[in-house]
């Protein structure tokens, strides 16, 4: 059926912006190190979290869900006029909302945020309609619909954060709001979509028995459950927070334990594929992160020396959001690009393409990227509560070379499935 096949550059719109603001973030800390300061709080360095945050994240996330959308979920993603004005919407919105964080001014932004809103609306309704339709198991829709949901309710805190920052209205605490809006986005958007979908593309991507079952709900319940205690708590300055964080682990559980019993029922492997799949080794450095940002949440959930729980943050968010969000990002995008290429390039001849897709994947570009984000993740977790610029300059510079080398790797994988020069093996 030619609506379930992703041909559309849509995606690829998405991923290029999603490089350039990532690239950008990256750059802006080697040119000045100094930039975050002591405070994860100043304007410029939360005009950076939104270049990773949106520009990469959910950027990416948008574009690999026309991909993902019809091959794993069955929800046709036809592209038309309205999806390129989502698209132009989504990054003009993300370019002012960073604009206006690095000259704080909260309004601007504000406004800015209201097209990001509509754009993944947009996007989250064709999600909603082709789900109630689709042959996925109803556990994975609700973890993308709760996934949707998550983002939009982010977005509104954000954008009443922006307006209460000059208006002063709603009597909350600033530090309390952005936390709770930090945890709707990363938790509630990003972990849940990455949920939710590695119930149907990892056994694609071993390959392995697709997981069926009403227990597959079971991580949406607790992330979900655990999102709200959490947002809660830190919007009313509660203890409870450890009583959310809790939850959140146990559903991160849950979908671990689904992930090692699928692992275990494997098919024979794609002989086309590469012997070491690289992007599938940087998912699991990504899952030793989030090992990692568990349990320094833990940990602050339930309270660490004052005279430590600075640093901790630090490394919590540099952890989650750098070495497990981000970098499972891009371990995705390393195995979802070639069958993308793959559709894109029979679309284009109208015959099979003469490369498998399993043969795109290219081991020297695909290494290069996990080598250059497994050195660099630590240094720049370290370097920023440290306020050590030799480690963030180190660090942003060869997680900026991994993003150059991961666009020249997305071009690559497109231009050998259109028939271009075969790589040295």
């Amino acid at each position: 059926m030619k609506e379930l096949a992703p041909s559309s550059a849509i995606p690829l719109c998405y991923y290029a912006s999603a490089h350039a603001a990532l690239a950008a973030a990256f750059l802006a800390l080697v040119i000045d190190p100094s930039l975050p300061g002591a405070s994860f709080y100043h304007p410029r360095m939360i005009a950076l979290v939104h270049l990773v945050t949106l520009g990469w994240l959910t950027a990416s996330i948008l574009g690999s869900f026309y991909i993902v959308g019809p091959l794993a979920l069955r929800v046709p993603m036809v592209t038309g006029p309205a999806d390129w004005v989502a698209f132009t919407g989504f990054t003009s919105g993300t370019i002012g909302m960073v604009a206006h964080f690095w000259t704080n001014s909260y309004d601007g932004m504000a406004w800015s945020a209201i097209l990001v809103f509509t754009a993944v609306a947009f996007v989250g309704a064709r999600a909603w309609r082709g789900l109630a339709a689709s042959i996925a198991p109803w556990p994975v829709g609700l973890h993308v619909s709760l996934a949707f949901f998550n983002m939009l309710a982010a977005a509104v805190l954000g954008i009443l954060i922006g307006f209460d920052r000059t208006r002063g209205v709603l009597g909350l605490s600033p530090l309390g709001m952005m936390l709770a809006h930090a945890h709707l986005a990363a938790v509630g958007w990003v972990v849940m979509m990455v949920v939710g979908l590695s119930y149907r593309l990892i056994p694609m991507i071993l390959p392995a028995a697709m997981p069926t079952g009403a227990s597959l709900a079971l991580s949406a319940i607790l992330l979900e459950g655990g999102l709200v205690v959490l947002v809660v708590a830190l919007l009313r300055e509660s203890s409870f927070v450890w009583c959310g964080a809790l939850l959140i682990v146990a559903g991160l559980a849950s979908f671990v334990t689904r992930i090692r019993l699928m692992v275990a029922r494997r098919l024979p492997r794609p002989p086309a594929l590469p012997r070491r799949d690289w992007s599938t080794w940087q998912t699991h450095a990504a899952f030793v992160w989030l090992l990692v940002t568990a349990a320094l949440g833990l940990a602050l959930s339930v309270g660490v020396p004052d005279e430590h729980r600075l640093t901790t943050m630090w490394i919590y968010g540099g952890a989650g959001l750098l070495g497990f969000l981000a970098q499972i990002v891009v371990g995705m995008q390393g195995r979802l690009v070639p069958l993308y290429a793959w559709y894109r390039a029979f679309a284009s001849k109208g015959a099979p393409p003469d490369v498998a897709a399993n043969a795109l994947p290219h081991a020297p570009f695909a290494r290069a990227i996990f080598l250059l984000w497994t050195a660099g993740v630590p240094l720049l977790t370290w370097g920023l509560p440290t306020e050590n610029h030799v480690a963030i300059t180190l660090g942003a510079a060869l997680l900026f070379a991994g993003v150059l080398t991961g666009g020249a790797y997305v071009a690559h994988m497109l231009i050998r499935a259109r028939g271009g020069p075969r790589p040295n093996p």
